[in-house]
């Protein structure tokens, strides 16, 4: 048993990465009852487990007469796969580590959402900040200039200023709950507050198209950039470039979708910024018309850059299931939690919000005490909320799988 539990301790400490769950306890104090159940009833990966780097024999699988680039591009498939499957086994092999006891999953989880709220708290006030600055200076230079490429660029910051006071204010209002208002919580406040976002962007996009496409018609050239102006604007649209470059870099490496769109908006900026101060240039050095097809491209990207942010989070609140792989960590998690578990009558996982809610329906003996099967059905919730992926986990205890599902689809009559 030692030897087994020596294999279980060596997977663990190669594949634990997750610092959101207490998974350092269980790796360095095994509780050797709990690992010899496991091992006796328990699924195991070290059974089903490839080498990290499968590679397909050379030899020609199947004809020999199959052309080399073919039977290549056949064993890079196979070893893509095998390799796809090593990894689900490695996400899996951390699952085990989840420690029993709630009272850790709560003050591990606790800690690790306290650190996060600061990190996003600290981003989300640096690029407000930011773009108030930005924008002043950004109306300095469009009278400098009276460049359309770069008055939409300018026109963009100030919708900046309003977007992030939205994105500002859907944080501050997720961070005080009201059980009794909203008993689940306000997380999909994320999801609608970057639905405002993004429409409100894509809304600049089509005022630019319009105000540009009125210049080429009229044929009106308005562009001043001559003399110490020219380099002085030159050195302020730059200098904003690199500010928003490296805030983009900050907000990237936070994992919100709140700070994520400030991530975005700061990327977008950047083109903005780099692709109008250019449009503006060509524009005094070569032709006039350069400067509005500059302030079209940038609208035309804006407006397909926020559509698309609109319809990925339209598909998180209207409860899009989770990929196949998340459920396979799901139902290899609940399989392997209790061993009085006899069968997972329905594994499901949905979006509603940022995160997933997950409604499992495990069977266990009909004969078993309400205590007992009460304890393995919220153990399994708490460990299932453990995952940080999951927002929310509703487990329903059965003692049969052959009656029809509890929730039936009610049909709606237009």
């Amino acid at each position: 048993m030692s030897s087994l539990i020596k294999i279980y301790k060596a997977l663990l400490e190669h594949y634990s990465d997750k610092p959101t769950c207490p998974i350092k306890d269980a790796i360095q104090a095994p509780n050797q009852r709990l690992l010899t159940k496991l091992l006796k009833w328990g699924l195991e990966l070290w059974k089903l487990r490839r080498p990290l780097n499968v590679k397909a024999s050379n030899k020609a699988l199947g004809s020999p007469y199959c052309l080399t680039p073919v039977c290549q591009g056949r064993n890079t498939r196979l070893e893509s796969y095998y390799n796809e499957q090593n990894e689900i086994l490695k996400e899996m092999a951390t699952l085990d580590g989840l420690s029993y006891s709630n009272q850790n999953l709560v003050s591990a989880l606790g800690d690790d959402q306290a650190n996060s709220r600061g990190k996003d708290i600290f981003a989300i006030r640096i690029s407000n900040y930011a773009n108030m600055a930005i924008f002043i200076i950004k109306v300095y230079v469009s009278i400098r200039s009276v460049s359309l490429a770069i008055i939409a660029s300018t026109l963009d910051s100030l919708l900046d200023l309003l977007s992030g006071f939205i994105l500002w204010y859907t944080s501050h209002t997720m961070r005080r709950p009201n059980p009794y208002l909203y008993p689940i919580g306000k997380n999909r406040m994320q999801p609608v507050g970057i639905l405002v976002f993004a429409s409100i962007m894509a809304t600049l996009g089509i005022q630019i198209l319009i105000e540009s496409t009125r210049q080429l018609i009229s044929k009106s050239n308005q562009l001043e950039l001559q003399g110490t102006n020219k380099y002085w604007v030159i050195g302020v649209m730059l200098f904003v470039t690199l500010v928003k470059f490296n805030l983009m870099l900050l907000c990237k490496s936070i994992k919100n979708d709140i700070v994520q769109a400030y991530a975005k908006d700061h990327f977008f900026d950047v083109v903005t910024n780099l692709v109008g101060l250019a449009a503006a240039l060509l524009a005094e050095r070569f032709y006039w018309w350069i400067d509005p097809i500059g302030a079209i491209m940038l609208a035309l990207y804006t407006i397909w850059n926020w559509s698309k942010i609109v319809l990925e989070n339209v598909s998180a609140l209207v409860g899009e299931s989770a990929p196949p792989q998340f459920l396979q960590k799901i139902t290899y998690l609940c399989w392997n939690h209790h061993e009085a578990i006899k069968h997972i009558d329905t594994i499901k996982a949905y979006k509603l919000g940022g995160l997933y809610f997950a409604e499992v329906d495990i069977v266990l003996p009909g004969d078993m005490p309400l205590l007992l099967a009460h304890d393995i059905g919220e153990s399994l919730q708490n460990k299932l909320e453990c995952l940080p992926d999951i927002e929310r986990a509703f487990v329903h205890l059965d003692y049969e799988f052959s009656h029809r599902p509890e929730h039936a689809p009610k049909k709606f009559l237009v």
